[in-house]
Parts: C-alpha cells; sequence; structure tokens
C-alpha cells in the first residue's frame, strides 16, 4: 500500500491488491483512491502480495477491469503495459473453457499463465512471456506457491528491491523508496522469482 502512495503522483482510476494466505488468495479493489483501498484491505492478511494503480487502457474505469486480474481463484496477475495479442489470446482460451469477467487484456495474462501452471510458476509465467507480444511489466502470484512473486518484463520496466528478509518487485524505483536501497533493474525478456 505504502508503495502504491508514492506513485499516486502518476494519477490512475483505479488500485487493488491481492494477498495469498492460508485461505488462498484475497482480493481487494477499488474505483477511488489508494487511502480507500487500505481501508478496505486492513482486513487482509497474507504472507505475499501483489498491488497496482491503473490508468485503464482496454475496459473502462470499473471495479471488474481493476488489477489485480485473476484466474479461477488460483493466479492474480498485475501489469503494466499492452499486450497487442489479446485478442487472439483470449479468443484460444475461451475455446480452452477459460471465462473473462473483464475487458482487460491483463485478464488474457492471468489465464494463460493459469493454463501453463502445474507445479512450477517461473517457468507458467514464461512460457507465457513467451506467447505475449507487445509491451509489459508483470508480477504474479499462486494460490499454491504462498511464498512466490515471479516479474517479468518487455518493454515496460521492472525493479527488483532487496531489503531485509524480504523482496520487491516494482515499475519504479520510487514505489521501494524507504524500504530498500538496493535495487536492480530486469533486463528485456527477464522473468524473475522471488521469496
Amino acid at each position: 500500500i505504502e508503495g502504491l502512495r508514492r506513485l499516486e503522483y502518476r494519477g490512475y482510476d483505479s488500485c487493488g491488491i491481492a494477498l495469498v494466505g492460508e485461505n488462498g488468495i484475497g482480493l481487494t479493489r477499488t474505483v477511488s483512491r489508494v487511502a480507500d483501498l487500505a481501508a478496505k484491505a486492513q482486513k487482509q492478511s497474507g504472507k505475499t502480495g501483489i498491488a497496482h494503480t491503473r490508468w485503464a487502457t482496454h475496459g473502462a474505469p470499473a471495479t471488474e477491469n481493476a488489477h489485480p486480474l485473476m484466474s479461477r481463484g488460483e493466479i492474480a496477475v498485475v501489469h503494466n503495459g499492452i499486450i497487442e495479442n489479446h485478442d487472439e489470446l483470449r479468443a484460444e482460451l475461451q475455446s480452452k473453457g477459460y471465462r473473462f469477467e473483464s475487458q482487460t487484456d491483463t485478464e488474457v495474462i492471468a489465464h494463460l499463465v493459469h493454463s501453463y501452471y502445474t507445479d512450477d510458476l517461473p517457468d507458467a509465467v514464461r512460457r507465457a512471456a513467451q506467447r505475449l507480444k507487445g509491451a509489459y511489466a508483470i508480477a504474479v502470484v499462486a494460490k499454491s506457491d504462498p511464498s512466490t512473486v515471479v516479474g517479468a518484463r518487455a518493454g515496460s520496466p521492472l525493479v527488483v528491491g532487496v531489503g531485509k528478509g524480504e523482496h520487491f518487485l516494482a515499475s519504479d524505483a520510487l514505489a521501494l523508496a524507504g524500504t530498500t536501497d538496493q535495487i536492480a533493474f530486469l533486463e528485456e525478456g527477464d522473468v524473475v522469482a522471488i521469496g
């Protein structure tokens, strides 16, 4: 939440957080400010989480389009960028029985990762990323792997932060200010698992 507050200056129309805990992935999203998200998420707990503020590019600024986006309650994804082949991937995933609840290109990523996921989240993200055309920085969590966050990037920045007993991914080093001063920028096409 604090990282989102540090990025509020960029503007956004929705925000959300997904926390992986003992009971699965808890999801809180809003079209209000980060302060509203913080109030709504107070009852959530988890070992690992991802959060996001969004400017609508695909789909209206509405709660169902706010990130994180989920696939079957098992995979949650946040994403910066635009997936150019999202229509093609959406049709393919719908033919495999995936239901879409948003109009976003990000939900395509969530379902695509889910379609490849068995028990190796970094491999599923890597395989999904190979299918994506466009610019993206993503962070992914899985219900069955509560201590891991996997990030990937192509064309959009993604920063890894190393703290004391904790690690972070962010789209901007400013989000990690005051949390850690040990950061590294992922190279184009990189996939990283932290946990």
